[in-house]
């Protein structure tokens, strides 16, 4: 019986993840309307590879992120209450897709629109907590993401 690589090894592993974070945050550090929460507000010093580590995670990696920094609920706060979001989770998404690019992650179509899919999952996930008065459940598992 084979077993199917998991996203996080097609993707390369950690230093693959490492780079598609960096370039992500680089991509939205140069878009003018996703700029101003990624150069303004409370980021984290270490976030590129907090971000990593979380991507890592969900995409069938090391629970390196739970293990160090918190659980899902703990991420969806950090998003919480920000009110309307415009369009920035669609440039959110387009940095993503535009990274793996930046990034050297395999261009196998499989895989990329497995990335794709789930980082729209994900950014309509946050987005569901973007009302000022959202209430984020404690205990939320963290997501796992899989090719297909």
């Amino acid at each position: 019986m084979s077993v199917r690589p998991t996203l996080y090894e097609l993707a390369g592993g950690a230093p693959a993840l490492l780079a598609l974070a960096q370039a992500h945050h680089t991509r939205c550090l140069a878009d003018p309307e996703l700029n101003h929460p990624f150069s303004h507000g409370e980021i984290q010093p270490d976030h590129v590879e907090r971000l990593a580590a979380y991507w890592g995670e969900v995409l069938g990696g090391p629970r390196t992120y739970s293990e160090r920094f918190g659980d899902e609920s703990g991420v969806l706060l950090m998003h919480a209450g920000n009110g309307p979001m415009d369009d920035l989770g669609d440039r959110f998404v387009a940095c993503f897709v535009a990274a793996m690019d930046d990034a050297g992650l395999p261009a196998d179509p499989d895989f990329r629109a497995s990335m794709a899919e789930y980082m729209r999952w994900a950014v309509d996930n946050v987005l569901r907590y973007a009302p000022v008065d959202a209430v984020v459940p404690s205990g939320t598992a963290m997501p796992r993401w899989d090719l297909g």
